[in-house]
This record gives C-alpha cells, structure tokens and sequence, in this order.
C-alpha cells in the first residue's frame, strides 16, 4: 500500500504525547483528571474536521465516540477501535519526544543530557528487533506515552485516510477514546449500546504482532492497620506496631508467589504501596492469576490472614476492602472467537506473526468483553511501557494501520 495512508502518523503521535493526560487514581469523577476532558475534546474537533460523522463524548462514559459511515451496498459486521488517551502513574510533565532515525540495533542511546539513563541491548534486547527502524523515545525525565497515544494516533490517522480514499470500501467502522484505562476503572462505564458496534479492538497492545485475548483475572487490596504507640520502655503487652503487623501479613503470602519471581500463566501477590508508623500502616496489594478458580483462592487466603491476625491481636485492628478489577478476556470470548480469528487472518495476510500469549496484565477490552462486546488487544507498538525507557518504533506503528485496514477489507467481504 502507498505511504498515504501513514500521513500524519508521526506528527500525530508526537503531538499527543505532549499533551499531559495521566490519569488520578485517587479521584471519584470521571473522567479522573480534566486534562484527559480537555485532549477528548481536542480529538472530538479534529474527528469533526475530518467529517466523520455523530462525534460525541458520552455522558456515560467520557469516551469520545465517532462514526466512519459505511460504504458498501450490503450489510457487515460493525468494526469498532478503541484507545485510551491517559497515560500510566510516572511523570508525565513536559513530555519531550526524541527521534532517532535509521538505528543501527546495537548502539546505546543516550536519553538525557547528563548521560545518565540510556537504552542500551544488554538491557533491552529488544532494541535489536529495529534495525532500520525510526525510533521514538523520551528524554530521560518522562514516560512518553506510547501507551496508549500509539494506538489513538494510529485509529486516528486510519481514519484520515478512510475518510479521504472513499474508493476504499468497508463497513460501519465506530471509534472509542476513552479516559483512564490505567488506573482500571474507564471502561467500567463504557456504554456498548451508543457504541453499536458488533466486534472490537482495542488498540493497546506492544510490539509487532501482539495478539491478546487472554488476561489476568485481577483484584485489588487496600489495607488499613491500625496501631498503638506507647513508649518503647514500658511497650511491653501494651505496644502494637503496626508496621510490624504489616510485615507479620506480608511474610504470610506465599514467598515465591510475588510479581518478580514469577512468569507466564503463574499468579501472584503484589505489594506496590506501603506507607507506616507505629501507630498507623497501609498497604496496596495487586492480586492476580490467570485461573478464576485459584484468583478466588487468592483472595480467601488473604483474608484469613487478616481475620488471623486481627484474632492474635485480641481486636480487629486490621481492615481490608477488596474488590475486583477486571476478568480474564478468554473467559468472555468463549463462542466469540471469530473476531480473534479476523486479526490473526489480518496479521497473516501482511506477513506479520501473530503473537499471541497470556497476557500479565488486562487491557480495557476485558471489561468491555464482559459487557457483552467481544474486544481482544492488537499491538500499538510501545516498548518499555510506563518507565523513562519506553519507546515505540514508526515502522510497527505504520504496520498497525496496515493491520487495521486489512481486518477492515476482510470484515467487509461479503
């Protein structure tokens, strides 16, 4: 295919980063930051100006919504794309873009000024994989957003060129740019109903053929400990210490069931914030496993601890609310795989591997599944998500528009 359907890619992408958009996950509106209202309404213009048709932000959701009108004389299945537009919880301030044209796939690339972060392939082997490649990266200061302004630069630059190639055909194609994905709870409002579509993707996904319909099931654990401080000479059967308390918990999870050791299909207990003092103590754990039934028995086992604790501690000093995040995708798309299916035909068609693995994570497309809208994951492009390492190629990034146009040609046989 002609370069035409890549214009604008690149200034796209490098515009969006710029704009700040992370998400606040200690708020209760939606979206979470009116930053991301303010950039929705940004592309909600620019979706107007191309002349696709019903833009809206639902009231519902904040996802800004469109519509590419179909162009065909018979009836298809409506192809909807989804991305999120806010980033993940690392600075995101004064993102500064850095192009590296043509990288040779060894040498180390140098981030900041002061030479003190770069990527290098003993670190990041997969800098290998882009001999030739345009890179983008950060400055060393910021993430750079690549998750998820790839996948929006992309939907969006797909549908410049739709929009002006009416010679193209294809069906009813919806497009969904949603605010805080990374904080889990933006597709939660999601309204699949003024949304109309009958399959989905999101577009979220990292490198070059990444093909996604398996998730973690995923919950999380806030956990307050509630100490008491007397003096340490007369702490004896008087002083409880919380942050004790909290290691006592924390040495009562499977030692070996942690994020960093382990892999694939393995679940595991992830304690990411803890904050303490004698008198008071909390905590954040992440609970995750691919398996429903061993999800479930996670959460059990960790309120045992708590109640066995709170019972050793002769009250109940320790309270947890638990709540659950997302499903695991494969479980939602039983009966639906035909869209999977759709992609990996695509992909196949490009000569582009399909990747396809059990994903350490979730995606949007969990929760939208489970609203009764089969959405699997296809790669964006990003490496090094959600860190001042992070980087995304031009050429995988151009890949995913080509991998986007053929699931549309091949959605829109008759």
């Amino acid at each position: 295919m002609a370069n035409e359907q890549y214009e604008g890619l690149l200034d796209r992408f490098l515009k969006y980063v710029k704009t700040e958009t992370r998400s606040n996950p200690a708020a209760t509106t939606v979206p979470s930051d009116p930053k991301e209202t303010v950039f929705l309404k940004e592309l909600a213009g620019e979706l107007e100006g191309l002349g696709l048709a019903n833009v809206h932000i639902n009231q519902q959701s904040s996802y800004l919504m469109a519509t590419i009108p179909s162009n065909l004389d018979y009836q298809v299945p409506v192809l909807g794309l989804i991305a999120h537009v806010d980033t993940a919880d690392f600075n995101a301030h004064n993102v500064n873009p850095q192009i590296v044209e043509n990288y040779d796939g060894h040498s180390p690339i140098q981030l900041d000024g002061d030479g003190k972060y770069q990527l290098t392939v003993n670190e990041f082997p997969a800098l290998r994989n882009y001999q030739g490649n345009t890179l983008i990266t950060t400055d060393g200061s910021t993430l750079l957003g690549a998750d998820d302004k790839s996948g929006v630069a992309e939907i969006i630059t797909l549908a410049a060129y739709l929009m002006a190639h009416p010679e193209v055909k294809h069906g009813e194609i919806r497009i969904g740019l949603g605010p805080d994905e990374e904080i889990g709870t933006g597709a939660d409002h999601f309204d699949v109903a003024d949304f109309g579509a009958d399959i989905a993707y999101t577009v979220d996904g990292g490198p070059l053929g990444e093909l996604e319909y398996e998730t973690f099931n995923a919950a999380q654990a806030e956990i307050e400990i509630e100490g008491k401080d007397v003096h340490t000479a007369v702490a004896k059967g008087t002083m409880v210490n919380a942050i004790q308390v909290a290691i006592d918990l924390h040495n009562s999870l499977p030692a070996h069931e942690r994020a960093e050791r382990t892999a694939g299909r393995e679940g595991f207990f992830h304690l990411y914030k803890f904050t303490g003092t004698v008198d008071h103590a909390t905590m954040t754990y992440i609970i995750r496993d691919h398996n429903r039934q061993s999800f479930e028995e996670r959460k059990h086992l960790l309120k045992r601890i708590v109640t066995g604790l709170n019972t050793e501690l002769g009250a109940d000093r320790i309270s947890m609310k638990l709540y659950d995040q997302y499903y695991n995708l494969k479980d939602a798309l039983k009966g639906h795989m035909e869209v999977v299916e759709l992609a990996k035909q695509a992909m196949e068609n490009l000569g582009i591997t399909p990747n396809i693995y059990p994903v350490r994570g979730g995606t949007d497309g969990s929760t939208i599944s489970y609203l009764g809208l089969p959405t699997p994951n296809l790669f964006a492009g990003g490496e090094n998500m959600h860190s001042r390492f992070e980087y995304v190629s031009l050429q995988t990034m151009e890949r995913a528009v080509d991998v986007l146009l053929e699931i549309i040609r091949l959605n829109s046989r008759q």
